[in-house]
């Protein structure tokens, strides 16, 4: 029989087995295969990225359920592929521009996108190799790129399709604007941050009469570009300076006094000044009263020429020279230290400025209403269900979606303008002349999409769409989308909006929400904290097994997981627990001939393999609905109980007599240890798939992979309450004198003297026929049983199950030097609770101490309180027999 090696070392199985599964095409989804379908799409990682924690916690929860669904027969499809990310990989290949003393402006347009097609070709690809290095069982023969020909192509005619419906326009309209990327931003690509500033409250003269009105601004510049100001009709202490006009400061341009119901009365004095320019609030203001819009910036934050004297100044040194003018012109009232929350480009970090500009937008809103309603109606459920409420007021509060971008690397608009006549032409195909006058002289704009537009028709662009394909009619909808919260609304609102429109049906019909992995304290992890956890280093050093078990085993729906290395560390150990039990196994198959199918048995099973038996079953039903409701953690703790604490702990030991002998016996029980090691094996595949198929290879099982063996079923003939009950007794039994040896300080090889009294007959009649598992397993001597047994004059008691169970203690110890201990611990105990109840009744503690260390200050406290409990009590155990010896 093959033997396992004496020790687990992932690094010599990982590599062999990822190998193994793509040779074999073991992922790969047949799309004309008969049979009900499972299908996901990843989350396509930016080509710039690396896996980080985030990655290995997502990959590893989908790659959980593509293993899953694959083993119980379903045609599975996880799509792999990545994405473009505009304004990221851009600024990669600048800054190696930069390095090299260039620009992308000095190389022009055409240069610059073949230099990113080469960094992507030869750099991009890095985080799939990861993917890999995970386990991740993607199709990757079906590998897709936001920039690919079949993907750009669906781009465009989505873009023409939602122009030619009156969808997209392009328009004047105040956007994000980043001065570093040069480029608009969405308002979900701007983070906001709340930060300390000033409130400047500034006097702005009635024209022609003493005295004005008080404004009150975090940005003076921005006032450069004022045409109005506005109160609230209601009002009535500005009710006298309706139709009035103020004199701009500084500028001394006349604006006037408008009347908008906007106005918050509460705030300040109630007067708001009005740039359209730069506020979007302002910006409607300006449309409702058909006031002029001012731009006062250029595209590097700079003002411009309609600033006046503060032309060519940075915004920040803008802002700094105002205040200086109007404190001598004695126009600055005075200044107020301010909170507030200030937008920053996701990529760069720059503080965002709101900028007026000419940019192409989707109309949202006829696209949100039917994505409001699939999720309503239940065909999208969104799990946690919590999310739900968050999606709707989101949709329902939608802005238009900017989605033009000032960069060269993406999809470009396929607009192109007449230099004759004006005219505009979309197209599907580049024109070759004006569908308005014919003329050749057409000029294509020069923006690209927003990345987010091309990873909105993921779930469809990526099977073929716009052709009809085989693949697209098999596995779109898609099943499950597995996702952070992040991007709810980034990506996840605007695939089911896409989907809806064109493919009539929705993208996906359930969506994950997993949580955020912060460190072990609940802080976010950051490189600048240093309290990031590199899962590529987690996987050299543990395996990577024990990183995807962990993930998996805190991945409690809705909880942000705390995640320390010492707990991947913890699943090593389980791997190892694994691996050990496998080889006892394989040490004790001498001679078997069998399969790891579960033979007839000809009589009635021993008690051990009725039970365990019972309990593979339970755990195959409680997988398969804790799976089946997202609850990975659930999942994961039912096997690792299942396999450490019943197979491992239990029935391994149980099961030793009966391997030492010879005959039938031995043979079945053999039958039952492979069976359930190998349907154990397969219940885990999806959480640890390497070391799994290490061990399963060498099985006597059928298949060439572990990857594609039948998932373990719900058998209802397996099912048997009476043994587990029966078995429940003897554990109670033998884990009373388990607890007593240890906290009682005795040897693990002192045999015991042990009696154990019971009212029920039944219960000792069981205790009788199987004593000897429980003088085996609790390595006892001596065992009493009755209805009406004595307890020894010096003993330590348990209850458990209706039994009382005693352990002579006579002649095992040194009563006298094991009272000493146990008061000295307890007054060590005592010590410790002075010192943190201290501190959990200082309020300044509990002011200024994080919540966590607060938390964690009372789980000691409570654990300290539980220690104390037991020392107690075996004091006066041992307090009891001191009085009772002659």
């Amino acid at each position: 029989m093959i033997q396992l090696d004496k020790q687990y070392n992932p690094e010599n199985v990982e590599e062999r087995w990822i190998q193994y599964w793509k040779e074999h095409r073991l992922a790969h989804a047949d799309e004309t295969r008969d049979g009900e379908t499972f299908s996901m799409a990843i989350p396509p990682p930016n080509i710039t990225g690396s896996l980080h924690i985030g990655h290995a916690f997502n990959n590893t929860l989908q790659d959980i359920l593509a293993r899953w669904k694959r083993m119980s027969g379903y045609s599975t499809l996880w799509q792999p592929g990545t994405d473009h990310a505009g304004i990221a990989t851009q600024n990669v290949v600048e800054r190696q521009l930069h390095a090299e003393g260039t620009t992308r402006h000095d190389i022009g347009r055409e240069a610059f996108i073949e230099r990113v097609w080469k960094w992507r070709n030869e750099s991009g690809g890095t985080i799939n190799g990861q993917l890999k290095r995970l386990g991740c069982t993607l199709d990757w023969e079906r590998d897709r790129f936001t920039m690919d020909e079949g993907l750009s192509r669906a781009v465009r005619e989505v873009f023409v399709s939602l122009y030619e419906s009156g969808l997209i326009y392009k328009g004047d309209y105040i956007i994000n604007w980043c001065p570093r990327c040069h480029t608009a931003l969405s308002d979900l690509e701007v983070e906001y941050e709340e930060k300390p500033g000033k409130l400047y409250h500034i006097r702005y003269p009635f024209k022609g009469e003493d005295g004005g009105l008080i404004v009150a601004t975090t940005r003076p510049e921005t006032m450069l570009g004022d045409t109005a100001i506005a109160v609230n009709p209601e009002d009535e202490r500005h009710t006298a300076h309706h139709g009035k006009s103020v004199i701009l400061p500084l500028l001394e341009r006349e604006i006037p006094i408008i009347q908008d119901s906007y106005v918050d009365t509460e705030f300040g004095t109630g007067a708001l000044k009005v740039t359209p320019a730069h506020d979007p609030n302002d910006f409607e203001i300006g449309r409702r009263h058909n006031l002029a819009s001012i731009n006062v910036m250029d595209i590097d934050a700079k003002i411009n020429a309609e600033g006046g004297p503060y032309a060519g100044q940075d915004r920040m040194q803008a802002r700094e020279n105002i205040v200086r003018d109007l404190e001598e012109k004695r126009l600055l009232v005075k200044i107020d230290d301010h909170l507030h929350s200030v937008g920053h480009c996701y990529r760069c970090k720059t503080v965002v400025e709101p900028y007026l500009s000419k940019q192409w937008f989707v109309k949202t809103k006829p696209l949100a209403e039917p994505a409001i309603e699939a999720v309503r109606s239940g065909k999208i459920k969104i799990v946690p269900q919590f999310w739900e409420s968050t999606y709707y007021e989101w949709m329902e509060n939608i802005r238009d979606w900017c989605i033009s971008r000032q960069i060269w690397w993406g999809h470009q608009i396929p607009a192109w303008t007449c230099g004759a006549c004006g005219h505009m032409t979309v197209s599907r195909e580049d024109p070759a002349a004006c569908g308005e006058c014919g003329s050749a002289d057409l000029t294509r704009e020069t923006d690209v999409l927003d990345t987010w537009f091309s990873s909105a028709l993921w779930p469809f662009s990526t099977l073929g769409w716009p052709d009809r394909t085989e693949a697209l009619k098999k596995f779109y909808p898609t099943s499950v989308l597995c996702t952070g919260f992040d991007i709810l609304f980034f990506w996840v609102a605007r695939m089911i909006m896409m989907g809806l429109r064109f493919m009539d049906d929705i993208p996906f019909e359930n969506v994950y929400i997993h949580a955020l992995i912060r460190d072990a304290e609940g802080a976010k992890m950051s490189k600048t904290k240093g309290n990031v956890i590199d899962p590529l280093v987690m996987m050299e050093r543990y395996g990577t097994d024990a990183l995807r078990f962990t993930l998996a085993a805190f991945a409690a729906q809705g909880r942000d997981i705390k995640l320390a290395e010492d707990r991947i560390d913890g699943y090593r150990n389980f791997c190892n627990k694994l691996w050990n039990a496998s080889r006892f196994a394989f040490m004790n198959l001498e001679g078997y001939s069998g399969t790891c199918k579960l033979e007839d048995n000809a009589g009635e099973r021993p008690l051990a393999d009725r039970w365990i038996l019972s309990r593979l079953n339970a755990t195959v039903k409680e997988v398969d609905r804790t799976l089946t409701e997202f609850k990975f953690n659930e999942a994961a703790h039912a096997i690792y109980k299942f396999f450490w604490n019943e197979f491992c702990d239990w029935y391994i030991e149980l099961s030793k007599s009966r391997l030492l002998s010879d005959g039938p016996e031995k043979a079945a029980t053999q039958n039952v240890l492979v069976h359930v090691l190998e349907a154990g094996l397969k219940l885990l595949h999806p959480f640890m798939p390497f070391i799994t198929e290490e061990i399963w290879q060498k099985l006597p099982a059928e298949g060439n992979s572990i990857m594609v063996a039948d998932y373990p079923k719900a058998d209802p003939g397996q099912t048997c309450v009476e043994a587990e009950n029966q078995m429940n007794i003897l554990m109670a039994v033998i884990n009373g004198v388990r607890n007593i040896r240890g906290e009682m300080n005795l040897s693990p090889k002192q045999k015991l003297n042990v009696s154990v009294k019971s009212k029920d007959p039944a219960t000792v009649g069981l205790l009788e026929k199987y004593d000897s598992y429980i003088k085996e397993l609790a390595r006892i001597d001596a065992l009493l049983l009755g209805t009406a047994t004595e307890k020894p004059r010096v003993s330590a008691t348990f209850v458990n199950e209706g039994i009382e169970g005693y352990v002579d203690l006579e002649g095992l110890m040194d009563f006298d030097e094991e009272k000493k201990r146990l008061e000295k611990e307890l007054k060590k105990i005592e010590k410790d609770f002075i010192t943190i109840d201290k501190k959990l009744s200082n309020p300044e503690f509990i002011k200024k101490a994080p919540p966590e260390v607060i938390d964690k200050d009372r789980q000691r406290k409570e654990a300290l309180s539980e220690k104390q409990a037991k020392l107690q009590l075996h004091l006066e155990t041992i307090e009891q027999a001191i009085s009772s010896q002659p």
